[in-house]
């Protein structure tokens, strides 16, 4: 994993320590589906970008972990779990919240692939 000391920064000093597991998990993920992605700190929080492209960003809030997913158009995100316009989509977790990280994975993998 390539990763970029500000994000590792960025996680590390969020207050709760079920964001910070969080947030490093969905890092994770982000470099498993996107092998060769960059990250960095843009508007105060972690984007990925694949070949200059924006294809995820984490953001965190008081009471959860916003992950968006970008150039989703083509996929098929579940109406019950993910908000947005057709272009971005994101889920919302919250503490005590495990999110399935396989559906993330594959949307991720889904939506990164015409980047």
């Amino acid at each position: 994993m390539s990763a970029n000391q500000e994000v590792t920064t960025f996680i590390d000093n969020l207050n709760q320590p079920w964001q910070v597991e969080v947030c490093n998990r969905l890092r994770s993920l982000v470099h498993e589906a996107i092998p060769d992605v960059a990250e960095r700190i843009q508007y105060k929080k972690p984007h990925f970008l694949k070949n200059g492209h924006y294809a995820a960003v984490i953001s965190p809030s008081k009471d959860a972990i916003a992950f968006m997913i970008m150039n989703a158009n083509d996929i098929e995100a579940p109406k019950d779990q993910f908000e947005g316009p057709p272009e971005r989509k994101w889920i919302k977790i919250r503490e005590n919240h495990t999110p399935d990280y396989e559906l993330l994975s594959r949307l991720l993998i889904q939506a990164s692939s015409t980047l």
